[in-house]
C-alpha cells in the first residue's frame, strides 16, 4: 500500500499529476486544492497518498497535505461517495469550510458540489459530524507557474470542471464571465476558482 511518494513532478493538470520517482512515473489523481499548490515542472514535491484498490485497476490519489487525505478517506467512507466525488468535495470546499459545513449541518454549501443532492448532502452532515473535528486544515503553500496563453488556460479551465461534473455549456458560460471581468490576463488557477464562485451562484 503506497502512502507516500517523494519525487520529481513530471507532469500536471488539474485532475491529476505524474511524479518521477527514481526513474519510475506514478500517475495520481488530485483535487483542484492540490493542483493549486503544485510547483514548476522538474521540481521534487512529496504527496500523501491514498491507494484505492478495485477489481479491475489500482488508483492512486494524491494530496500536499495530510488533511486532504484525511478528508478524502472520510468522505469515502460515506455510502454512495466514491473516490470521484469526493475529489468534487475537496476542489470545490477547501478542508475549513467542509468541516465548517459539516458541523453546522450546511447542507445547502454542500449542494454546491456537482454531484451533491440534497439526501447526500444530509447523509454527510449525518455520518461525518462527529468525525470532521480531528480534521485541522493546513495550509497548503502556493506556487505560481508561467503564465499560459489565455486559449490554452480557458480550455484547460474547461476540462477540470467538466470533469468536476459541471454541464460543458454551463462550465463555458462561467469560464467566459470571468474572463470578461477578469484582467487581460489570468492564471489558471485563479480562473477555476473563479468560475467555481460563478456556478456556485447558479
Amino acid at each position: 500500500m503506497i502512502a507516500s511518494l517523494t519525487g520529481r513532478l513530471a507532469f500536471k493538470a488539474p485532475t491529476h499529476l505524474i511524479l518521477d520517482v527514481q526513474g519510475v512515473g506514478y500517475e495520481a489523481h488530485i483535487p483542484l486544492s492540490t493542483y493549486y499548490g503544485l510547483p514548476n515542472l522538474s521540481d521534487n514535491i512529496s504527496l500523501s497518498v491514498h491507494t484505492h484498490v478495485r477489481e479491475d485497476a489500482i488508483q492512486l490519489f494524491g494530496f500536499l497535505t495530510s488533511q486532504e487525505k484525511d478528508a478524502f478517506v472520510l468522505l469515502t467512507s460515506v455510502s454512495g461517495v466514491g473516490p470521484k466525488l469526493a475529489l468534487s468535495v475537496l476542489s470545490a470546499l477547501p478542508v475549513s469550510d467542509l468541516v465548517s459545513a459539516i458541523q453546522s449541518g450546511d447542507v445547502e454549501k454542500l449542494t454546491t458540489v456537482p454531484g451533491i443532492g440534497h439526501k447526500s448532502a444530509s447523509r454527510l452532515v449525518l455520518e461525518l459530524k462527529d468525525k470532521v473535528g480531528k480534521l485541522h486544515p493546513g495550509l497548503v503553500p502556493a506556487h505560481e507557474g508561467p503564465r499560459q496563453g489565455q486559449d490554452a488556460i480557458f480550455d484547460d479551465a474547461l476540462s477540470a470542471l467538466v470533469n468536476l461534473g459541471y454541464r460543458p455549456q454551463d462550465a463555458k458560460e462561467a469560464l467566459k464571465q470571468v474572463r470578461k471581468s477578469s484582467a487581460e490576463s489570468i492564471v489558471l488557477k485563479d480562473m477555476i476558482r473563479e468560475s467555481l464562485k460563478e456556478l456556485a451562484r447558479g
